[in-house]
């Protein structure tokens, strides 16, 4: 019998996940196993053949088989402790000042998930074929298995509730930007506003006709320029008593 499999570690400086294939074929009366590079991901599985803890040794390849399946799951909810730890920090950093940044951690932790769930999806229907197999897994190992293809549901509900959280996260990041946009349009639309009203006053009184009001007043400019500035402050005060200015 052989079984393909994925070990996964998460860099958090790098926010990435590696992997390194693993191979294991099981026979009648012996495991073998099969890696990229010494991890040392299987030395808690030697530990416990050398010391002779528990029944591994006693119990035959297929139990020692479900240890090494056993060890690969388990080191998924590592990875996704540290993803679920690295999602909740962009998302008190979202709730204080969104950025770019943050934005960018967002894709590339939901790419990740992507990438585990890819990972374990096919290793879940693995191991539910192994529930089956009673030629190589008696029923004193069953249960084990099951307990094992458990986990694997467990971990791709807690895959999918993290990428529900990153989509989440990724509205509200969208949201708070669409509405800091808003914000900054609005404000420079009520000061181009306040000045209109300015401009246009400044347009009529400097059109060229020999016979206008104030023309020949010697207080005709600072009555036009008291004008407008007063509509420029009944604006402003206006704008400011709604809250649009802030």
């Amino acid at each position: 019998l052989f079984v393909v499999a994925q070990f996964f570690d998460y860099d958090a400086k790098a926010m990435a996940v590696s992997s390194e294939q693993v191979s294991i074929v099981i026979g009648q009366n012996f495991v073998l196993t099969f890696q990229e590079k010494p991890t040392g991901n299987f030395n808690p599985v030697r530990d416990r053949l050398r010391q002779d803890r528990g029944p591994i040794r006693r119990s035959g390849p297929a139990y020692l088989a479900y240890t090494l399946l056993d060890t690969v799951v388990d080191r998924y909810f590592a990875v996704l402790e540290d993803l679920g730890e690295r999602v909740e920090e962009m998302e008190d950093e979202l709730m204080r000042k969104p950025s770019s940044r943050v934005l960018a951690t967002l894709h590339r932790l939901r790419r990740e998930a992507t990438i585990l769930r890819r990972a374990v999806w096919p290793l879940r229907e693995v191991i539910n074929g192994l529930t089956r197999n009673s030629h190589f897994f008696g029923p004193d190992v069953q249960p084990y298995l099951r307990d094992v293809y458990d986990h694997t549901v467990h971990v791709i509900e807690s895959l999918e509730a993290i990428r529900d959280l990153i989509a989440g996260l990724l509205e509200i990041y969208l949201s708070s930007v669409s509405n800091r946009v808003n914000r900054e349009v609005r404000v420079l639309t009520v000061i181009a506003v306040i000045f209109l009203p300015s401009s246009l006053l400044a347009g009529i009184f400097g059109m060229n006709f020999r016979h206008m009001p104030l023309l020949d007043n010697p207080d005709g400019f600072g009555i036009a320029i008291g004008l407008m500035l007063g509509v420029a402050a009944t604006l402003a005060l206006l704008f400011w008593r709604r809250k649009w200015l802030g």
